[in-house]
């Protein structure tokens, strides 16, 4: 049982009730591909429960490795900490499309396979990513060589070449079930943060018109192909000011099913609140349309590299995430050495590290949910 920070959460829960954050049961909440597999749309109405409660905890790589250990049985630098897994697990399928056998973090697919089967089956939730290769250049994600985008596109140069690529992706996710043998539903986040102008798929890289019939017709293509277990994250970069702004490339209500954006800590909080403000404000944004829309949010990426600040956790990320109803929020891998740029990089404290105590009273909070708390919501059934 969680031991309660009672000023910290009730603190938390009036301003929510301020603001609204208690809703009627949505009842017209439904998936845009109306042939999703029982499991997919019982997860999906439950995140939208679940969220009223608290908010899911998620790690990106977590179970693969961490800072100073890499593919040891049971581990993860979250549990190390607090006793627990995160709730939400991220992996990327970065590597699919040229059919290696590991992924762009270096992860084995036969490995990560067996993770997200293992998280799962404790009852957590997996979130899928693509850091996909430029199809026209066969350079990495990150190459933002002009038309790429409209190369992918039917009638485009890169266009058979891209359905191999996505029948990679197919192959792979088909693999991905429980152990009666059913598709495990994933939060499938094609095309995250579109709306930077760091990947080929960007929004520097493409119309809006361009980029919704790129989203559109991969997510037709991948139930053509029999995916019936992927709920649509529709994910832009932080970077949106108006509801205007965030809708500009959004392909529509019926072709997502979850709304978010990525947001990183840069800049010291303890001598500037902006990263509070701005996610506050879009959180602001995002909640609305979702309300019209009969949608849920996420914070589908976030963090503060080597997490520097030690009250970062009640300090910072929950006062960001205050007042709304979201399902989840994601911080990202725990890579550590980076000897290229000779520096660490990891999202989630370690053992000892100096956010180690204040990641312990996030992990207590009633409204802040980990792994054993997803299984007693039992998220895949009624």
């Amino acid at each position: 049982m969680k031991k309660t920070h009672y000023i910290i959460s009730f603190l938390f829960a009036f301003s929510a009730m301020q603001s609204g954050y208690s809703q009627k049961s949505n009842t017209k909440l439904s998936l845009c591909d109306k042939k999703s597999t029982k499991s997919t749309v019982q997860l999906y109405q439950n995140l939208n429960k679940t969220a009223k409660k608290g908010i899911l905890f998620g790690h990106q790589d977590d179970l693969a490795y961490g800072v100073n250990w890499k593919y040891e049985e049971g581990r993860s630098d979250v549990k190390d900490v607090v006793g627990d897994y995160p709730a939400v697990y991220g992996w990327d399928l970065g590597g699919l499309e040229y059919k290696s056998n590991k992924n762009i973090d270096g992860i084995p697919f036969d490995k990560m396979r067996q993770y997200i089967i293992d998280g799962h089956k404790r009852g957590g939730v997996i979130t899928i990513s693509w850091h996909c290769n430029n199809p026209l250049t066969g350079g990495n994600a990150w190459d933002t060589t002009p038309k790429s985008l409209a190369s992918v596109l039917p009638g485009g140069e890169s266009h058979e070449k891209y359905k191999q690529w996505l029948d990679e992706g197919v192959k792979y996710m088909l693999t991905l079930k429980d152990e009666k043998g059913e598709l495990i539903p994933l939060l499938y986040r094609p095309y995250h943060e579109l709306t930077g102008n760091w990947f080929w798929w960007c929004k520097n890289n493409g119309s809006p018109e361009e980029f919704k019939q790129l989203w559109k017709f991969t997510v037709d293509y991948f139930q053509k192909k029999g995916l019936h277990n992927l709920i649509y994250v529709y994910n832009t970069a932080g970077d949106f000011t108006s509801k205007e702004e965030y809708l500009e490339y959004y392909p529509g209500a019926d072709y997502a099913d979850i709304l978010s954006f990525d947001k990183y800590q840069y800049n010291d909080p303890t001598q500037d609140n902006s990263f509070v403000e701005s996610a506050q404000k879009q959180f602001g944004i995002i909640d609305q349309i979702a309300k019209e829309q009969n949608k849920i949010i996420a914070f589908a990426e976030t963090g503060y590299e080597a997490i520097p600040y030690n009250k970062w956790w009640t300090n910072t990320l929950l006062k960001s995430m205050a007042n709304y109803n979201i399902s989840y929020v994601l911080v990202w891998r725990n890579h550590g050495w980076q000897e290229k740029e000779q520096k660490m990089h990891y999202y989630a404290p370690y053992k000892g590290q100096t956010s180690e105590k204040d990641f312990i009273d996030f992990y207590n909070l009633d409204n802040i949910l980990f792994e054993k708390d997803a299984a007693k919501l039992n998220l895949y059934k009624k």
